[in-house]
């Protein structure tokens, strides 16, 4: 039997690889333009984004709509 592959777009990508991804691509101050939180505004880091990317679910999902909507630019 073959195994189906996974049509989700983020299957195999974790939070951590999504984030760098997106900074690399749109840089902190323009992430903190599309999505209006404090860790990609205030003092920007990939450790701090990501502690609170991955306590804040609403946060965390806009992150990974925008991953979406990018990943054919990457």
């Amino acid at each position: 039997m073959e195994k189906q592959a996974s049509k989700d777009p983020l299957h195999g990508i974790t939070l951590k690889v999504m984030l760098e991804q997106l900074v690399n691509y749109y840089g902190f101050d323009t992430l903190g333009e599309l999505i209006a939180i404090n860790c990609f505004k205030s003092n920007p880091s990939i450790n701090s984004s990501l502690t609170f990317l991955r306590k804040t679910e609403w946060a965390r999902k806009k992150v990974e709509e925008l991953y979406i909507h990018t990943l054919p630019k990457l």
